[in-house]
């Protein structure tokens, strides 16, 4: 195959992952309208439910422009040799190939970054706030994404020179010490998250006693799940969407609750979410994730390593000089079939997960308080009750809210 082939086959990846997910996601839209299902009617009153079809609408025709948009800058970049522009910025600032690659990332990162704000802030101060969700302020929109560019610098740029360090004195068996510290780094993420990542987003303050701490502590001991850490997020600082998440494992592992959660939902079907949130815990589901991401990332890498140095890669893209981290996103748009494989793997396990995770909040503490839960978080989110199943299966990491009732209920 000649670079100019693979040029083409690169372009048409792009083109055939958009087509797809296009054509999916306008038979998802045109069952916007499909009859509720009968364990869904109370749901919403018709009012609301109209609204919910407006906002699905309106959520999807931006959908559909940002991605366009998207898409369109991105051939334009393949097509002017955006690639080797961007290199030859890196290239005339430094020699040294770790700093190069990070210049040439950051660059391109950065000016995506800066082309999609009028679309994110569309989306918040626009859409979001149309339907009643957005509370978020300016200034909290404005220094979200200047610590999230940092946080990402920090991190991303710190494993990316360690990877590409490894390259230079491991050759292409680099692949085995970059997964070491790729698994290394997730496990740190997933115990030290709560702790270190999410202040620098959000307040968390321990949940306060009273009746629903009471509650909550009852039915741990019941369950004999040790629990110390219970924390309220301020989740209302920037939208009304409520959610609860379970975090960590040992000594680290924690409840967070939307404090949105807390005003939206009765005490106990509070704690029926916790106690699908211990369901998760208890099934291991948070270590059989670890596991499974920490597997596919050495597969990925693994694969790399078998084309790391194909200079093809770098000359498909037009770049003169032939580098690790030109070949890393050549290697990384071929890969699309594969990781759209592995996605719906993941999505399946995860949709299979939270059954389980609701099974066992049903065994241990009753189904109709978490269908009760289930049943207002999806209305005070607006959320689509009739899915097409070709979309759920391609993309919803949850199961239908009709299909968790139906499993519940049985």
């Amino acid at each position: 195959m000649t670079a100019t082939q693979l040029f083409y086959l690169i372009i048409a990846l792009l083109l055939v992952n958009f087509i797809i997910d296009k054509l999916v996601d306008a038979l998802n839209a045109k069952h916007f309208n499909d009859p509720v299902p009968n364990d869904l009617k109370d749901v919403f009153e018709a009012g609301a439910y109209q609204k919910s079809q407006r906002y699905k609408k309106e959520k999807y025709r931006f959908g559909l422009f940002t991605s366009s948009s998207s898409l369109i800058v991105t051939l334009s970049f393949f097509f002017l040799d955006g690639f080797e522009f961007v290199d030859s910025i890196a290239r005339s600032i430094s020699s040294n190939e770790i700093t190069i690659a990070l210049l040439f990332f950051g660059i391109i990162l950065m000016a995506s970054q800066i082309l999609s704000i009028p679309l994110s802030y569309y989306g918040t101060f626009v859409i979001e706030s149309k339907y009643g969700f957005n509370k978020t302020s300016l200034k909290t929109f404005v220094l979200d994404k200047l610590k999230g560019w940092v946080l990402g610098a920090v991190l991303g740029g710190m494993l990316l020179a360690l990877i590409i360090w490894f390259y230079q004195r491991a050759g292409t068996f680099f692949w085995l010490y970059a997964w070491g510290l790729v698994a290394l780094f997730s496990i740190l993420l997933n115990l030290f998250y709560a702790r270190l990542i999410v202040p620098l987003f959000n307040k968390q303050t321990p949940l306060e006693n009273g009746s629903l701490r009471t509650k909550i502590e009852a039915y741990a001991s019941k369950v004999g799940f040790s629990l110390q850490n219970i924390f309220v997020i301020d989740g209302s600082k920037r939208s009304t969407k409520a959610n609860a998440y379970f975090s960590g494992f040992g000594k680290e592992k924690r409840i967070t609750l939307y404090d949105t959660l807390i005003n939206d939902l009765e005490e106990e079907e509070i704690v029926a979410v916790l106690a699908h949130e211990v369901g998760h815990y208890k099934r291991s589901h948070i270590l059989y994730n670890l596991l499974a991401t920490t597997l596919l990332t050495g597969f990925t890498l693994w694969l790399f390593s078998l084309f790391v140095e194909w200079s093809i890669f770098s000359e498909a893209l037009g770049v003169k000089t032939p580098s690790f981290h030109v070949g890393l996103i050549a290697f990384g748009i071929l890969y699309t079939p594969i990781s759209e494989i592995t996605d719906l793997i993941m999505n399946y396990l995860s949709r299979k997960f939270e059954y389980q995770a609701d099974n066992y909040a049903k065994s241990t503490y009753g189904p109709m308080p978490l269908v009760a839960s289930l049943k207002k978080l999806s209305r005070n989110s607006l959320s689509n009750l009739t899915p097409h199943p070709l979309y759920v299966f391609m993309h919803y990491s949850h199961p239908t809210l009709a299909s968790r009732i139906q499993n519940l209920l049985q």
